[in-house]
Formats: C-alpha cells, sequence, structure tokens
C-alpha cells in the first residue's frame, strides 16, 4: 500500500464521500430537480445511456434486489417514462427503452447534472481538476473492482521480502499505534513499547535464529513479522510484531507473512513458536489458529499499557 494510504487519507475520502453525497442531493426523497427517487433517477440515466437493457442487468448495475427493480420500473411505467419490447434473443426477458417523456426526462437529469458537476469543477484550478477528475475515475473503478472481491482475492503488488529496509521501525510501530488507539484506546505508551522492542530487536537480525518480514507495496512497506529466536530460549521462538496496514486486512498479506514465519522456524528447528496477544482479535486469532497455533494460557495483564485479557497461543513443531 502506498505511503500515503493511511488512517487519515482513510478518513479524508470518507468525509469526502460524504459531502459529495449530501451537496449532490442523494439524502434527499427526489434528485436531480425531478420528483422521482435517487434509484429511479440513476435507473432513468442507465436505460437512457444503454440501449437493449433488461431488467434483470438494470439490478446488477445498480446494486438493487430483483423485487425492487420490479417496483421501481412499474411506477416509471405508470408515469409514462418507460416501456417494456419484447427481447427477440431472450424470450424470457423484456427490453427497456424511454419514452418519449422519458426521453425528455433524460435530457432535463443530464442537464441538471452537467450544470452542477460543472460549476464545482470549474471552481477548480486546471491541475486540481485534472486531478479531480483521475482520481475520482480511480476510485470508481477500485471500488467496483473490490466490490466484486479482487483486492480481496488478491491484493495487488504485494511483494513479502525478508530483510530490514530503512524507516522499518518507525513504520512498523505506526501502523501498530494507530490501529490500536483507535479501534482499542491503547495509550501512547504501546507505541512507544513497540519501537522500544524493535530498536532491540533489528540489531540483532545479523544472527541466523533471528528473522524479519516486511510485506511491501510499490516500494512501501505495508505489513511485517518477525521471529526473535532469542528471547524465549530453550529452542522456543517468538513470533512478534505481526500487523497489515488498514484496507489490506482480508486480502491474505496477514497469511503470507506468517507462514513466512512459521515456514522459518520449522527450517531452523524451533521446538515451538509462542506468541502474545489479547482477547478480541477474533480474525488475528482465526489466522493463528489456521497456522497450527492453539490457546495455551490467558490471563488478566498489563503489558499493552492498559488491562486487558491476555493471551499466549503456541505452535509445536510437527
Amino acid at each position: 500500500m502506498p505511503a500515503d494510504l493511511t488512517q487519515n487519507a482513510i478518513l479524508s475520502v470518507r468525509e469526502a464521500s460524504r459531502k459529495i453525497v449530501r451537496d449532490l442531493g442523494f439524502m434527499r426523497p427526489t434528485l436531480a430537480g425531478t420528483d422521482l427517487s435517487p434509484s429511479a433517477v440513476h435507473a432513468i440515466i442507465e436505460i437512457g445511456n444503454s440501449p437493449g437493457l433488461t431488467a434483470n442487468r438494470l439490478g446488477k448495475i445498480l446494486l438493487l434486489e430483483k423485487s425492487s427493480v420490479s417496483r421501481m420500473l412499474n411506477r416509471l411505467m405508470e408515469k409514462g417514462l418507460v416501456a417494456e419490447t419484447a427481447n427477440e434473443a431472450d424470450g424470457r426477458s423484456k427490453i427497456l427503452a424511454l419514452t418519449t417523456d422519458g426521453l425528455l426526462m433524460f435530457a432535463d437529469i443530464d442537464r441538471f447534472a452537467n450544470l452542477r458537476v460543472g460549476r464545482a469543477l470549474h471552481a477548480l484550478g486546471a491541475n486540481a481538476r485534472r486531478g479531480a477528475v483521475e482520481g475520482l475515475r480511480a476510485y470508481a473503478e477500485a471500488l467496483e473492482i473490490t466490490r466484486h472481491g479482487g483486492a480481496r482475492d488478491s491484493a495487488p503488488n504485494i511483494e513479502i521480502v525478508a530483510s530490514f529496509r530503512p524507516g522499518a521501525i518507525g513504520r512498523i510501530a505506526e501502523m501498530h499505534g494507530r490501529y490500536y488507539a483507535r479501534d482499542w484506546g491503547f495509550p501512547p505508551v504501546f507505541e512507544a513499547r513497540v519501537a522500544a522492542g524493535l530498536a532491540d530487536f533489528v540489531p540483532r537480525l545479523d544472527r541466523p535464529m533471528n528473522q524479519m518480514w516486511l510485506a511491501m507495496q510499490n516500494g512501501e512497506i505495508v505489513g511485517s513479522a518477525a521471529i526473535d529466536g532469542e528471547d524465549l530460549g530453550d529452542r522456543k521462538a517468538h513470533l512478534r510484531w505481526v500487523i497489515v496496514e488498514d484496507g489490506l486486512r482480508g486480502s491474505g498479506t496477514g497469511r503470507r507473512l506468517v507462514a513466512e514465519a512459521t515456514g522459518f522456524c520449522d527450517q531452523q528447528g524451533f521446538a515451538e513458536i509462542h506468541l502474545w496477544t489479547f482477547k478480541g482479535l477474533d480474525a488475528a486469532r482465526k489466522l493463528y489458529e489456521s497456522a497450527g497455533f492453539v490457546l495455551a494460557e490467558e490471563w488478566l495483564g498489563n503489558q499493552w499499557g492498559m488491562d486487558l485479557p491476555e493471551q499466549r497461543f503456541v505452535r509445536l513443531k510437527d
């Protein structure tokens, strides 16, 4: 994930999306200067722009259930805006088309939208205008790709590297600090402890029992995991600093990092791998258990700067 995809960037896009929805009128019962609902307006636009469109295809475009599309089309036909004709290619469906009144409505919606968007773009400078147009197009395409499972099935351009990279200590501490402060209310001391632990560990990476893995995307660190083979002793490895950046959770990146770490431990001949976490991280627990870890101990502790039901998981070598 690029370095600019921080939590602030995600929140900024969400805020901008809310403003767009409000300012373009999608919170109102009608849209685009018509007496039609937002979904009906979108239906008029899609039918007007797509000759030969069927009700089934319209539902997929608008992400609406079949019953909702049927009710909406019935209302539009009652208003005399939409008509159905036989589909010669498939007798089970009908082709949707705009009537004369529907075409007039389509033209009115088009003028309304062009004027509204044109005014906003005109308020921007040339560079900002190009950036807005290109960015919105790319963002809309990315939303569609992720809706169809693209990002979840295969996070793009993610490479797992077994080496330290400059800036890794700060980046890993930042990812931990942001996530656990935002979602779990961890105090600043937690991020400081992460950074201190990394600062102690990184100088020991030249020893064969220690290793760090970084998930890289476009040259930026978007995830991490490490095996500390010294701090527990007695042929026990310590899995530490498993984290994946916001937006990539569920992409399989965390699973790949843990697989690298457990594979390394097997090659090095560690009898056990231990990790410490806390109760409530359900997705992480599923990941660890799928990698062969078993809950070994649970207690109320404070090692992360606040009272939590802490847990220790163990994976024994097969």
